[in-house]
């Protein structure tokens, strides 16, 4: 059985087939024979796990398993503590309330490359990193929990599921791992 961690790129679609001139996972050169165990959605970056172990690809997307995922999330403004504590009880969406999860402030920027095209800067609004741990994985989840607290996300990374990091990977990269 093969499982790959895989550092997607910006811009890059959670799929093989070709859409519209965007690049896909058939870019990177990776194996025949694996598929994601979930999505990164285009505008999003970081660790994608794909595999060609049905039971593994179940286990990492029903949410019932309750698998960790670790984002980086950079957002406008700096959350104050209450708006870090009613992200971390869980807020409620349009599709439903979210599960509680883990949620701080990042004392500095995480290591990361440089983002192509560059994130918006504007000089009267600071940013803040935010490393927030989920349990769960809804469309465009983490985006829509920042905004429901008022901090819209301007760049999101995808740092670590369960036990496999991004450590050691450049955006484009991909690894064989043993276990997740």
């Amino acid at each position: 059985m093969k499982t790959i961690a895989f550092y997607k790129p910006y811009g890059v679609l959670s799929q093989f087939t070709p859409m519209a001139g965007h690049p896909t996972l058939a870019d990177f050169g990776i194996p025949r024979g694996v598929y994601p165990a979930g999505r990164l959605d285009h505008d999003s970056e970081g660790l994608l796990i794909l595999t060609d172990d049905g039971e593994l690809q179940h286990r990492l997307t029903d949410p019932s398993f309750k698998h960790p995922r670790t984002y980086w999330a950079q957002v406008e403004r700096v959350p104050s503590e209450a708006s870090l504590k009613a992200l971390a009880a869980g807020v409620t969406l349009s599709d439903g309330p979210t599960r509680p999860c883990e949620a701080s402030l990042l004392s500095k920027e995480p290591r990361l490359p440089p983002r192509d095209p560059p994130i918006r800067k504007r000089l009267t609004v600071p940013t803040a990193w935010l490393e927030l741990t989920l349990t769960e994985g809804r469309n465009r989840q983490v985006r829509r929990m920042t905004a429901a607290i008022g901090h819209p996300t301007l760049r999101l990374v995808r740092a670590r599921i369960g036990a496999v990091s991004l450590s050691g990977l450049s955006p484009g990269e991909w690894r064989y791992v043993q276990r997740v």
